[in-house]
């Protein structure tokens, strides 16, 4: 009992099983939102359909393995006090499969930012921070191997401080970046503002609340050998997935749409199929043209400004579509 007296086994596992308690319950809610993804949108991107699999794949493995180790732990070596001391490889799954899969999701908004903003700088940024977190969470799993036991996590503190500093960083950054951009770039029509508002909140909702959780992971792994970072954890990669999807799915809300009337009425509503499985935003703005009459010949002239507005329904346009993928 010598080593339960230095290792209470309630100290480790008891964070670690509800930290799987989170993880499955964010996996269902995961299987939904793929569900409704391929469900809804069929005619997506090949490429994107296929990444939405993978990430849906990897997803299914952390939980699987994160299962595994609770079961070993507390079912099959209960009372085996060497073996609830130490953690094994099913364990370091854990903090791989996390910075995998968080990366994944991270160049997915990187490839975003790079659509709205064309700023390549931003990008290399975004892709830096993904790949650090990444190589971080891999570099952990690796030293779990030559430091099993759970009360010496902390020998290898700075690669784990690299691994979820540098995903909480790149969260920071990824929802700055879109929020600043689709900030500058609203419109000035109230339905169409709305919209982007709505994108907005959705952005920091789930872009910080990945960083929040990393950030508490640090900070429990650093104050303490108890094991409560676990807790944190365990869910982290469901926070991911689920941050992307919500994100994806979220276009069945909004739809932007430029109609132009020749008339000159003016318009500026939004509907919705209130009926409907896929409820949807429907903007209809309204375009102006300033036009000249020459006194002498009665010519119209149509104004430059017909093209500046063209092009600013084009930017518009670009902001909610690319936004939306």
């Amino acid at each position: 009992m010598a080593v339960l007296q230095r290792f209470p086994f309630h100290h480790r596992h008891g964070p670690s099983l509800i930290g799987l308690f989170f993880n499955i319950l964010l996996y269902g809610i995961m299987i939904t939102q793929t569900f409704l993804y391929f469900h809804a949108f069929p005619n997506d991107r090949r490429w994107i359909k296929l990444f939405v699999s993978v990430l849906f794949l990897a997803d299914t493995v952390n939980s699987i393995f994160d299962c595994v180790f609770i079961y070993q732990a507390v079912i099959i070596h209960f009372g085996d006090d060497d073996f609830v001391a130490n953690a094994n490889w099913v364990f370091a799954t854990d903090p791989a499969m996390t910075g995998i899969i968080a990366a994944m999701v991270q160049l997915f908004f990187a490839w975003r930012i790079k659509i709205l903003t064309g700023n390549n700088y931003l990008v290399g940024i975004v892709i830096v921070a993904a790949i650090t977190g990444m190589f971080g969470g891999l570099g952990t799993a690796v030293a779990i191997k030559f430091v099993p036991k759970f009360i010496e996590f902390q020998r290898f503190e700075p690669v784990v401080i690299v691994w979820l500093i540098g995903n909480a960083i790149c969260d920071i950054i990824i929802t700055s970046v879109l929020t600043w951009h689709l900030r500058r770039h609203r419109t000035g029509f109230p339905a169409t503002d709305d919209i982007v508002n709505k994108i907005i909140r959705l952005t920091v909702q789930t872009g910080m609340l990945t960083c929040i959780v990393a950030l508490f992971d640090t900070v429990f792994f650093v104050a303490s050998s108890s094991g409560i970072h676990i807790g944190f954890n365990f869910p982290l990669s469901k926070l991911y997935t689920n941050s992307l999807m919500s994100t994806l799915n979220s276009r069945t809300g909004w739809k932007y749409n430029r109609t132009t009337e020749p008339s000159g009425e003016e318009s500026g509503a939004v509907s919705g199929n209130r009926g409907g499985r896929n409820r949807k935003v429907f903007v209809t703005v309204e375009s102006h043209q300033m036009v000249d009459m020459d006194n002498k010949t009665g010519a119209i002239t149509e104004a430059e400004d017909d093209v500046d507005h063209s092009t600013y329904h084009q930017e518009r346009q670009k902001d909610v579509s690319s936004f939306a993928v």
